[in-house]
């Protein structure tokens, strides 16, 4: 079992001290937060809040992701990163493709592309990008990534997505996995179908059963033999005792994603950064050490 470390919409000056504690203290990675623009006006709902209301992320900050991932990586030297998860068909999948790449190479391939689809009109309005037809175009955005991220010359010609043969250079030295977020059924079948893994967004347990069956029934239908395992990470309340791990990961979780508080609150988050270090140390010696 693998352990990842969540902390989001907080002061940004705590990343990377929380990032390099998290390290020492032997977790396997750190997830990094997407989020552009929050629109003044919006009648859209969140999908992983009970009322759906989003009104906890007006005034957060949030560093442009491939940023900060870059800027955790540089100060760090075992720690994996991961966007948790980065809304891709809003993004040009060439240009994701290159940050993407770049950064695994200069981290030492301590990268992992999380993806997901926007459930927001407003962030493809606000990046050009239509609305409809988002699941046709996630689609093509992840083959595109991954087959530039190879190193080698790559063309593609879609319904969305057209280009040349091209390459980019540089290209992270061994393949980097791509982790497909995502509840929907047609989610879990992309993550299957198109990704190296499945990132969960948190929720009911009987949720997470259910979903975790449903990936297991889809891999074992799968006939096209995998370049990497196929990684599950999930967010649950049995990740914090060792017996909760333990049936983790006899259901086929192969990561947990941990965190120390309730991020979706309005105004700033007032818990101080020796605190949050004192949270991941004590569930380190608590459970990690368990699994070393």
């Amino acid at each position: 079992m693998r352990f990842t470390y969540a902390e989001a919409m907080t002061d940004p000056a705590y990343y990377i001290p929380l990032a390099q504690a998290a390290e020492a203290a032997g977790y396997t990675s750190m997830v990094v937060a997407d989020s552009i623009a929050y629109p003044e006006e919006s009648d859209a709902t969140y999908p992983y809040t009970p009322g759906g209301d989003r009104e906890f992320l007006d005034g957060k900050a949030f560093v442009e992701t491939f940023v900060l991932s870059a800027a955790l990586a540089a100060s760090t030297s075992t720690l994996r990163f991961t966007p948790f998860v980065l809304k891709l068909p809003i993004r040009p999948p060439v240009l994701v493709a290159k940050q993407a790449g770049s950064l695994a190479f200069l981290s030492g391939d301590r990268f992992s592309l999380g993806v997901g689809i926007s459930p927001w009109p407003e962030d493809f309005a606000m990046m050009g990008v239509p609305f409809g037809h988002r699941g046709r175009r996630m689609d093509e955005c992840i083959e595109v990534v991954r087959g530039l991220c190879t190193g080698e010359y790559f063309e593609y010609h879609g319904e969305f997505v057209d280009i040349p043969r091209i390459k980019l250079t540089p290209a992270p030295r061994r393949p980097m996995p791509i982790l497909v977020g995502g509840h929907s059924d047609a989610a879990l079948r992309r993550a299957v179908r198109l990704g190296d893994g499945w990132m969960h967004a948190g929720g009911d347990a009987g949720d997470l059963d259910r979903m975790l069956g449903r990936i297991a029934e889809l891999e074992a239908q799968r006939d096209v033999p995998r370049t990497l395992p196929f990684e599950v990470h999930v967010i649950s309340l049995d990740a914090y005792t060792v017996d909760g791990v333990k049936r983790l990961e006899d259901r086929g979780v192969t990561d947990v994603i941990v965190g120390f508080r309730v991020p979706y609150q309005v105004g700033p988050d007032t818990e101080s950064l020796q605190k949050k270090v004192d949270h991941l140390r004590r569930y380190a010696d608590t459970v990690i050490t368990r699994f070393a």
